[in-house]
C-alpha cells in the first residue's frame, strides 16, 4: 500500500487478483474489500482503462468462493425476483436508486484520488442494472463489500443469501485458487483482443472470425 492512498493495491495484491480470476488484472487501482486475512474481495478498477475505454463498473467481485455463491443465486432467478420487488415496492426502489447514486459519487471520488479524473462519458451510468432493476448481482454484492452494509440494499441481501458458503466473519482463501507456479500472465479473451478498436476494426475482425469459423 501507498501512503499517499493506503487502498492501492501492492504487488502482491494484483498476483493474487491474477490467480483468482484465471488471468492477468489490468487497470486496478485500489482494493475495494478485504478478507479477514488480508487477501483481496473486491477490485476496484479505474473509471477510464488505460487504453483510453470509459469503464463504469468500479468494484470487480474476485473472490471465486463469492463469486461461485453469487452465480448460484442468479442462476435460481433471484435477479428477476429483485427487480420485480423494484417495480412493487417504492420504498426498496428508493433506496437502490440511493445506492446509484452512492456509486457514481464513490466513482467520482476514485477517479479524483488515483488522478484519472472526470470520465463524461459514463456520468450517470453505474452498473448492476442499477438504477432501475437487477442485471449482475456480482456487481451488486462488490458494491456492498466494498461500500459496507446498508448502502446497496440488494447487495446487502445477497450477502445474506450466500452465508452457507461464505460469511465475512471467515476466511475461505485456503484451496479457493490455484497458487503453484507463476501467476497468469496472458489474456486470451475475445473482449480483451477488441478493446480500443474502432467500428470498422471491429466489423473486420467479425468478418475474419465468421470466415474462419466457416459462416461466410
Amino acid at each position: 500500500m501507498t501512503e499517499s492512498n493506503p487502498l492501492a493495491p501492492t504487488p502482491a495484491d494484483l498476483e493474487t487478483l491474477s490467480r483468482q480470476l484465471g488471468r492477468p488484472v489490468r487497470d486496478v487501482v485500489e482494493i475495494g474489500a478485504r478478507c479477514v486475512c488480508g487477501n483481496p474481495l473486491v477490485a476496484t478498477t479505474a473509471p477510464r482503462l488505460s487504453n483510453g475505454i470509459p469503464f463504469p463498473t468500479t468494484y470487480y467481485l474476485t473472490h471465486p468462493v463469492i463469486t461461485a455463491a453469487v452465480s448460484r443465486l442468479e442462476a435460481g432467478g433471484t435477479m428477476t425476483e429483485m427487480t420485480e420487488r423494484l417495480e412493487q415496492d417504492p420504498a426498496l426502489a428508493a433506496r437502490y436508486r440511493q445506492a446509484h447514486e452512492a456509486y457514481l459519487r464513490t466513482r467520482s471520488e476514485i477517479g479524483e484520488r488515483t488522478g484519472i479524473g472526470p470520465v463524461p462519458e459514463i456520468n450517470g451510468v453505474s452498473a448492476g442494472g442499477m438504477p432501475s432493476r437487477v442485471k449482475c448481482l456480482h456487481v451488486l454484492v462488490g458494491h456492498s463489500l466494498a461500500a459496507g452494509p446498508g448502502v446497496n440494499p440488494l447487495g446487502d441481501e445477497a450477502l445474506a443469501a450466500i452465508a452457507e458458503w461464505w460469511t465475512a466473519d471467515q476466511c475461505r482463501c485456503v484451496g479457493a485458487w490455484d497458487t503453484s507456479g507463476h501467476a497468469p500472465n496472458r489474456d486470451l479473451s475475445r473482449h480483451v483482443k477488441t478493446q480500443g478498436l474502432s467500428p470498422a476494426e471491429l466489423d473486420a475482425k467479425r468478418a475474419e472470425r465468421r470466415t474462419s469459423e466457416g459462416k461466410g
